[in-house]
C-alpha cells in the first residue's frame, strides 16, 4: 500500500559532516541514522581539482524538522524562501521536490529532482526522488498510467537502484525499492529492501510500517503486529502502521481492536482507500453488510481500480440472493480494470448460477484467453459446457467448433496445471460428456473436499450417480460452518444435483445464522423441482400425441433441471425410438438414456434388468448397422 502520509522524508536532517566530489551526492544524515545536521552558513569542500562551496542555512534545517513531524506544506514554504535567496542550493531544491512529492504534487516534484541532476548529475537522494515519483504517479486512477505501470515500475527501480549504487547506504533508497518491490509483487526481495532500511535508520519508522506491510501480505502476522507496533512507537502518527496494525487484527478475528486502529488511521489520512476497504470487511464481519457497503464504495471512490472492493460488494450482493447486482458491481469494476481476471472470472460464476451459460463460457473464455493457465476459469468452462451440453438436443454441441475450442483450452490448462487434480478431472468429465472412455480410477483418489467435488462432478458425466453421490455426501458432512455447507449446496444446485443441493442447504439451515438463506435454497431446489415435474408432464402428453420432436424437446429440459430423476430417462430413450426416419444418433442417445434410467434405479427387479440390458445390446447393434449404411451414402 503506497500511503500519502506516512514516507519518511528523504531529505531529513542534513549531516554535521558534508562529503561532496566533483560528482556526489549531497547526503543526508536522515538517510545515515546520524542524526540531525548542524547548521552552517557556508561549508567549502575541497575534491579532485575543484572547490565547491554550498550554503546550509538555518531555514533549510528548520525544513528538514518539519518534514520529520510530517508539516510537508509548512517545510516547503521554507525550502521555496532558501530556493528565492539562493536558486541553486541543492539541499534546499531537493528538500522541496521532496516536500512537494509527499504532498502528491508530483509535477513540480519532477521538475526540482531534474534541476538537481542537472547540477549534480550523480545526487543520489535526487534520483531517489524521482523513483517515489514514479511510485506515486501509479495511484493515478488514469487509464494510460494504468495501462503503462508495468513500465513505470521499471523505470521506478533502474532510478532508484542507480541512486542506491552511488549511495548504497541510503535508508530511504531501500524504503523506496522495497516499495517497488511490493507493486511487482517480488514480497521476500520487499521484505529485504525494507530490513536494510531498517538496519541502516532503527528510527525509521515508515521502513517498520512497510515491512509489516509486507509480512501481512504473507500472513506473517505476528511478525507484521511486531513491525507495526515497533513503527507507531516510533511515530504515532503513521498511519500507514495503524492501517496495517488493524487489517492485521482483522485477519486474526479481533474486530473491535481492528476497527479502534482503522479509525486512528482513518483520523491522520481521510483518503486512503486500503483503510476504507478494510472497514468494509470488518463490519462484514460483524454482520452490519449496510455499514460494510458503505466503506467499499468510499473506498472505490477514493481509488476506482480497486479489484477486492467490488469483489467483496458482490460478496453481500450474492449472498442476498441477488446475484444480476452482484454482476452490475462486477461489471463497474471491469470498466475501470477491462482485463482484470478476477472480476472476469466472478462474472462468470455468477453468470452460471443465472444460467446464462453463453455469457458465462465467453467471460471464461476471456480469462484463459489472458491466463492459459488458470484453471479456476478452466473448471468453470467445463462446467459451463457440460451444463451447455446436457440442454441442448441430439449432442449437437459435441459436433461444434465450440466443443473443439473448449477441448483444446482446457488442454492447455492441464498442460500448465499437470499436478491439479481436479483440472485433469474436469478434462476427464468434457471427454466423457462427448462419448470418449474415460478411466477415471487412473487419475487417482480424491483427498480434499475440492477433489471429491470435481470427482462427482465427472461420476455425473458418466451418469455414475450413486459414486457421485457417495462423494458429495462425504463433503456436505465435512461441512463445519455455514459458509461451507452453502458453497456446497450452492454449487450442487448450479449443476442441477438437486438431492444433494437440498441436503446441504437443510444442512446449513440448521447451523448459527443460516436459517434464513437456508430457507431461500431450499425454496429454489423445489422451484428447481417443480419446473423440471412440469417439463416431464407436458413431454409425456406430446409424447402420446405423438408430436415426437417437441416431446424431446421437453425431456431434455426436464432431465437438465433435475437429471436424476428415472422416469425422464426412460421417456426420452423411448420416444428417441419412435422417431423415423431412424439414425444412429439418435439411437446412441437413447442408449444412453436407458442406461442412466438403470443407474438410477437400483432395485430394478432382475427380469427387467434382463430385458433392458436385452434392448441395449439390440440398439447398438442397429445403431452400428445404421452408421455403416450412412457412412455409405455419405460417400456417394
Amino acid at each position: 500500500m503506497v500511503n500519502r502520509n506516512s514516507f519518511k522524508t528523504v531529505t531529513l536532517a542534513l549531516s554535521a559532516t558534508v562529503s561532496l566530489s566533483a560528482n556526489a551526492a549531497w547526503t543526508p544524515a536522515g538517510a545515515h541514522g546520524t542524526g540531525a545536521r548542524t547548521p552552517v552558513e557556508g561549508v567549502q569542500i575541497a575534491a579532485k581539482k575543484n572547490t565547491y562551496q554550498i550554503r546550509i542555512t538555518r531555514e533549510v534545517v528548520r525544513a528538514d524538522s518539519l518534514m520529520l513531524g510530517g508539516k510537508y506544506d509548512e517545510a516547503a514554504e521554507l525550502y521555496k524562501g532558501e530556493m528565492t535567496r539562493n536558486p541553486n542550493s541543492v539541499p534546499a531544491t531537493v528538500g522541496y521536490g521532496m516536500a512537494l512529492a509527499k504532498q502528491f504534487k508530483l509535477d513540480g516534484a519532477d521538475e526540482k529532482f531534474n534541476k538537481v541532476l542537472a547540477l549534480d548529475p550523480q545526487n543520489a537522494m535526487a534520483h531517489a526522488g524521482k523513483a517515489m515519483v514514479m511510485l506515486n504517479r501509479l495511484t493515478s486512477s488514469s487509464g494510460t498510467v494504468i495501462k503503462n505501470r508495468d513500465a513505470t515500475l521499471r523505470n521506478a527501480e533502474a532510478e532508484v537502484k542507480q541512486a542506491l549504487t552511488i549511495d548504497p547506504g541510503m535508508p530511504e533508497g531501500h524504503l523506496t525499492l522495497g516499495n517497488i518491490y511490493k507493486e511487482q509483487g517480488k514480497i521476500d526481495d520487499a521484505i529485504a529492501e525494507y530490513k536494510q532500511a531498517t538496519s541502516l535508520d532503527p528510527k525509521f519508522s515508515e521502513a517498520f510500517g512497510q515491512l509489516g506491510i509486507a509480512e501481512l501480505t504473507k500472513d506473517q502476522y505476528a511478525n507484521a503486529v511486531t513491525a507495526f507496533k515497533q513503527a507507531i512507537a516510533l511515530n504515532s502518527g503513521n498511519s500507514t502502521a495503524h492501517y496495517g496494525l488493524g487489517r492485521a487484527y482483522y485477519k486474526q478475528g479481533l474486530l473491535d481492536q481492528a476497527l479502534t486502529e482503522l479509525n486512528t488511521s482513518l483520523y491522520q489520512n481521510r483518503n486512503s482507500y486500503p483503510v476504507h476497504l478494510t472497514q468494509g470487511d470488518v463490519y462484514a464481519a460483524q454482520g452490519n453488510t449496510v455499514a460494510a457497503v458503505q466503506q467499499y464504495q468510499e473506498s472505490i471512490r477514493l481509488k476506482p481500480e480497486n479489484p477486492d472492493a467490488y469483489l467483496h460488494i458482490a460478496d453481500i450482493r450474492e449472498s442476498r440472493g441477488d446475484l444480476e447486482l452482484s454482476n452490475a458491481e462486477l461489471r463497474s469494476g471491469l470498466e475501470m480494470m477491462p482485463n482484470n481476471a478476477d472480476l472476469h472470472l466472478r462474472v462468470a460464476d455468477n453468470s452460471l448460477k443465472l444460467e446464462k451459460l453463453d455469457d458465462a463460457i465467453k467471460e471464461y473464455n476471456t480469462v484463459l484467453n489472458n491466463t492459459p493457465g488458470n484453471s479456476a476459469a478452466a473448471k468453470g468452462l467445463t462446467r459451463a459446457y457440460y451444463l451447455k451440453a446436457n440442454k441442448e438436443a441430439g449432442g449437437a454441441f459435441f459436433v461444434s467448433n465450440e466443443y473443439e475450442n473448449a477441448q483444446s483450452m482446457i488442454d492447455k490448462a492441464v498442460a500448465m496445471n499437470p499436478n491439479d487434480m481436479e483440472l485433469r478431472l474436469a478434462q476427464a468429465k468434457l471427454r466423457s460428456m462427448a462419448g470418449t472412455p474415460v478411466d477415471l480410477s487412473k487419475i487417482g483418489t480424491p483427498t480434499n473436499d475440492g477433489e471429491r467435488v470435481a470427482y462427482a462432478e465427472a461420476l455425473l458425466a458418466q451418469n455414475r450417480f450413486s459414486e457421485a453421490d457417495q462423494q458429495m455426501q462425504q463433503v456436505i458432512a465435512n461441512a463445519s460452518d455455514p459458509k461451507q455447507a452453502f458453497a456446497v449446496a450452492d454449487l450442487a444446485l448450479m449443476i442441477k444435483d438437486l438431492p444433494d443441493a437440498e441436503a446441504a442447504y437443510r444442512k446449513a439451515s440448521m447451523m448459527p445464522g443460516g436459517q434464513e438463506r437456508g430457507a431461500r435454497g431450499l425454496a429454489l431446489v423445489a422451484k428447481a423441482k417443480d419446473a423440471s415435474r412440469q417439463d416431464l408432464t407436458l413431454a409425456d402428453d406430446l409424447a402420446r400425441r405423438s408430436q415426437l420432436s417437441s416431446a424431446i424437446d421437453k425431456y431434455h429440459a426436464a432431465i437438465f433441471g433435475n437429471p436424476k430423476v428415472a422416469d425422464t430417462r426412460m421417456g426420452l430413450a423411448k420416444t428417441l425410438e419412435r422417431l423415423k426416419p431412424e439414425a444412429s444418433k439418435d439411437l446412441r442417445e437413447a442408449i444412453v438414456q436407458y442406461k442412466a434410467y438403470e443407474a438410477l434405479t437400483p432395485n430394478m427387479p432382475p427380469k427387467e434388468l434382463e430385458k433392458l440390458n436385452k434392448k441395449i445390446d439390440h440398439l447398438n447393434e442397429k445403431a452400428y448397422k445404421l452408421e455403416q449404411k450412412e457412412k455409405e451414402r455419405g460417400r456417394s
